[in-house]
């Protein structure tokens, strides 16, 4: 029994730096491995949401409606550079101040739909990695396949994060990790436009 190729895509794909790793690694920094897992939980169903929808056709409709994805874009853009002036603003504190929390279950589950990384690598792989199912059938692989890899990579990267209060013992070590961290999500602001 060889394995999926489209298992070895979707990991890749995920597993590297885009706004979700951003946020949970900066979330389990900030706030802590425990506090972040119902963001976790919200993305890994988002995802899974997204992607199923996008083997369903729902990206097509995107790629024949160029109105409607301009205004995706946009406001996928917005939405990232917003959640990057916040980190860069908590840069400035080493503990989360009075009302800051992660994201809830629900915020993460919305996000994914205007993931430019999350979308970008639901399309291709709905297109690259067909198993030639049924349309629902197709659409529940996709979505199966994405919320369970991700639940892993997800984990990982909170827990990373958490571990990483360890090492940022100094106020100056905290504002250049979460700096960082808000230049590399406002950075990934641009793949909307790509």
């Amino acid at each position: 029994m060889s394995l999926d190729p489209l298992y070895l895509f979707v990991f890749a794909g995920l597993f590297s730096p885009g706004p979700n790793v951003i946020l949970l690694t900066a979330s389990g920094a900030r706030f802590g491995f425990r506090p972040t897992l119902p963001h976790v939980a919200g993305v890994v169903v988002g995802v899974g949401v997204t992607s199923g929808l996008t083997a369903l056709g729902i990206g097509a409709l995107l790629l024949a409606q160029p109105g409607l994805a301009l205004a995706l874009r946009v406001l996928a853009a917005g939405w990232i550079l917003w959640m990057a002036w916040k980190l860069l603003t908590a840069a400035r504190q080493r503990r989360a101040a009075a009302g800051d929390r992660p994201f809830t279950f629900v915020q993460a589950v919305l996000f994914q739909w205007v993931n430019p990384k999350v979308w970008a690598i639901a399309l291709a792989a709905a297109s690259g990695y067909a198993a030639g199912l049924p349309p629902l059938q197709e659409a529940l692989r996709l979505g199966g396949t994405f919320s369970g890899i991700n639940l892993f990579v997800c984990l990982f990267w909170s827990f990373a994060g958490s571990l990483l209060t360890y090492l940022l013992t100094s106020e100056r070590a905290w504002r250049l990790f979460m700096g960082g961290m808000a230049l590399a999500l406002a950075a990934s602001a641009g793949m909307v436009f790509l």
